[in-house]
């Protein structure tokens, strides 16, 4: 009873094999009726047959220990049609139960060894020519499918942004992957079809195509009504998404694989032609449970199981297949007994292949190292682009929020393939006029206003990036990038490690962010936590203290995502945005000329020293630096106290090693951080302190509290402020207040 997968190996050889099988019901139409070919339809059962034959394989190796993760694709072997449809230029993301689609694709790259290749993802080993034996992945740079895991529909947000980056690249002539005719598609389950991002990508295609802007892409939801235990209600896909205006509406039985191509035909067609995006519901049954781990019997019964087992889509095919008197019982008895001795032949080879063995080698995609492009020399005219800027930028200084506004026009000026959009930040300017300007100098395909909903923005970003994009988006506030976290970690963070770094979607994305605002809006927009950022491996994170260093360090930013890929991330703080002065009003301190030259940067993880002292020093970042001399100013006028202050600026990847050697100089160390004691920077500095300091300082922490920001000036009682700085060093000294 709990070795399905050896009941339905034998019911289908059996079937194949039965004598009276021509006398059964005939299909409902003549194989005329259907645009398929007698060598396609072949073809297509061979495909299926694969996929079944490695669920089961898959299944056997998991015994002895050589596969680990069995999602099975048996029941949706009728998305072979899918593959067969589908062209080698469009974008594909897969569901994980597509084993079928995928060895149909293969087949039209000649040489293609897809059984060896799957084998060796199912068994994570060196030679996987995806992921490097990094985890069983549907995915393939040659196929043009980047890789994809157990993703519970978080992969369709970028599948809309592939989409809408196919028409948006023939518009601004720009070098793209995939060509002006291409489609990009995404498959995935009834019950994914209900998770928020689903529902996100599904509103943000209607949006766009509600306004008739191009978006040539196709849905594909495989309905086999469960997810993992839970019925889906009867014809709840259909009723919830067959009325739509924007996006057209296909089905087909999945069980028949002349029904199935049909309505891919269909579908793929209307979305290439049409430039506009529809929905295939692909009716399917689900063999074999949820994955090898799950015991079905618990949530159904044996007349359930059997009764679904009966529905084995292979055997429709093969039927259709003698009742056309294509091939007779035994060829097809033939296909399925040797494609399983091949698969168990290869097996037996790949099992025994390397695997990996240190941690250097499972981490070594995680920082990319292959450039993939290298940064376009400057062809454009700086001063007719910033028109009455340019004059200012030669003769005054600026507050960071105007710096700024230069550096994204000079860095859409040098990269045509640059896009920056976000929520309001067209024609407004975004909520503190940063992107003021850009729409007027550059046009609206390349700065536009996105819907409000922060996992449209990330995703399309990362579709974007798949197809040779550099995108630059912008997040209103640090704590709206919540709704969105599983963009950046589970999809745009994961993709080098996922593809051996074969497949990159470098981005920058742009958070206003941290507090300071004298309690303007409370938490949400003063959201002081940048946990979510810090244990994202390869990710950069940036945050500049003051205007100079935010040029310099955005142009880095760029730089790593458009010529090697990078996803970095950059926290603006907002307060610093108009912050001109320092000291007293009209000092004009935090006022800075801006870097004209384009080589001029600041490499990842390089900080600033600033000021020498043995006695003690500030470690710091972006409104801490800035408090932080404020407070050398009193501490030296007051106390005749010299400090030194380190500003990180980047968050990840600096160096702790010399920045270990550094804090050693001093006999004290001051950790000045403006998020939340707990999941701040301040416990991995202190760590670090600890880890790499010889001699050991004394080193403190003042941090934010542990609470969220409140309105008014009750928001300095929970956030470090100048004169708590002078203190906490003034004691540190051991002198008196």
């Amino acid at each position: 009873m709990f070795d399905r997968a050896s009941i339905i190996d034998k019911n289908l050889l059996d079937y194949l094999c039965r004598e009276n099988l021509l006398s059964e019901s005939t299909h409902k139409s003549s194989f005329e009726d259907y645009s398929l070919t007698k060598e396609e339809l072949i073809e297509l059962f061979e495909t299926q047959v694969t996929s079944r034959l490695l669920d089961i394989k898959s299944r056997e190796l998991r015994k002895i220990g050589k596969s680990f993760y069995t999602i099975s694709s048996s029941g949706h072997e009728g998305l072979a049609a899918v593959g067969l449809v589908s062209r080698i230029s469009d974008m594909g993301f897969l569901h994980y139960r597509d084993c079928s689609l995928f060895i149909q694709r293969s087949k039209k790259k000649p040489g293609y060894t897809i059984i060896n290749d799957l084998l060796a993802s199912f068994s994570a080993v060196v030679d996987d020519p995806i992921s490097g034996g990094r985890h069983k992945v549907l995915g393939s740079e040659s196929l043009f499918i980047p890789p994809q895991t157990s993703t519970i529909a978080s992969h369709l947000p970028k599948a809309v942004g592939a989409a809408l980056s196919i028409p948006r690249a023939e518009a601004l002539d720009i070098k793209s992957k995939m060509p002006c005719d291409a489609v990009a598609f995404c498959t995935f389950g009834d019950a994914s079809l209900n998770h928020a991002s689903a529902q996100s990508a599904l509103n943000c295609a209607h949006w766009i195509s509600y306004q008739n802007i191009p978006l040539p892409l196709v849905f594909i939801c495989e309905d086999n009504d469960l997810g993992i235990s839970v019925p889906t209600p009867t014809e709840w896909v259909r009723n919830s998404q067959s009325k739509s205006h924007s996006i057209k509406y296909f089905e087909c039985n999945g069980l028949d694989i002349l029904d199935t191509f049909e309505a891919t035909t269909k579908a793929f067609k209307y979305a290439r032609e049409k430039r506009k995006p529809c929905f295939l519901r692909i009716k399917t049954v689900r063999l074999l449970g949820h994955a090898g781990s799950d015991i079905e019997t618990i949530y159904r019964s044996k007349k359930q199981i059997e009764t679904n087992e009966s529905k084995d889509p292979l055997k429709v095919t093969a039927k259709i297949i003698l009742q056309n008197s294509f091939l007779s019982s035994e060829q097809l008895n033939d296909i399925y007994i040797n494609t399983k001795k091949r698969i168990d032949r290869i097996a037996q080879d790949i099992i025994n292949k390397k695997i990996l063995e240190s941690d250097h080698e499972i981490m070594s995609p995680i920082l990319p190292k292959k450039r993939k492009r290298i940064t376009p020399p400057i062809e454009y005219n700086r001063e007719a682009l910033f028109g009455s800027d340019w004059k200012q930028i030669n003769e005054l200084s600026f507050p960071m929020g105007r710096l700024l506004n230069f550096a994204l026009t000079d860095i859409m000026g040098q990269h045509k393939e640059a896009l920056v959009f976000g929520e309001d930040i067209a024609k407004k300017g975004g909520v503190y006029h940063i992107t003021s300007k850009l729409e007027k100098r550059f046009g609206s395909k390349r700065v536009f206003n996105s819907l409000l909903d922060e996992t449209s923005i990330l995703g399309t970003a990362i579709g974007l990036a798949h197809n040779g994009f550099l995108p630059i988006p912008e997040i209103q506030f640090l704590a709206y990038i919540h709704n969105a976290q599983d963009q950046l970690r589970g999809e745009a963070a994961t993709l080098s490690f996922f593809s051996n770094e074969q497949f990159t979607n470098g981005m920058v994305i742009r958070v206003a962010s941290l507090a300071y605002q004298k309690g303007f809006g409370g938490h949400f927009h003063n959201d002081n936590s940048i946990a979510i950022f810090r244990d994202l491996p390869g990710v950069i994170v940036a945050c500049p203290s003051n205007g100079a260093d935010a040029v310099k360090m955005l142009r880095t930013c760029v730089k790593e995502a458009y010529e090697y890929g990078r996803v970095c991330v950059f926290l603006e703080p907002i307060a610093l945005y108009p912050m001109r002065d320092l000291h007293e009003p009209g000092d004009n301190k935090w006022c800075f000329n801006y870097p004209k030259n384009l080589d001029e940067n600041i490499q990842v993880g390089e900080f600033f020293i600033d000021g020498e002292s043995k006695e003690i020093c500030i470690l710091t970042y972006g409104n801490g630096y800035y408090l932080s001399r404020q407070a050398r100013k009193i501490l030296s006028n007051k106390y005749k106290i010299e400090i030194k202050i380190i500003d990180l600026r980047w968050i990840t990847q600096f160096d702790e090693k010399k920045l270990g050697s550094e804090l050693s100089k001093s006999k004290r160390v001051l950790i000045v951080d403006e998020c939340r004691k707990s999941g701040s920077l301040s416990e991995a500095l202190m760590t670090l302190i600890l880890e790499e300091c010889a001699p050991l300082p004394k080193v403190k922490r003042l941090c934010g509290k542990d609470s969220y920001i409140p309105l008014g000036d009750a928001a300095n009682l929970v956030l470090p402020q100048t004169q708590d700085i002078v203190d906490e060093v003034v004691s540190l000294l051991g002198r008196q207040l």
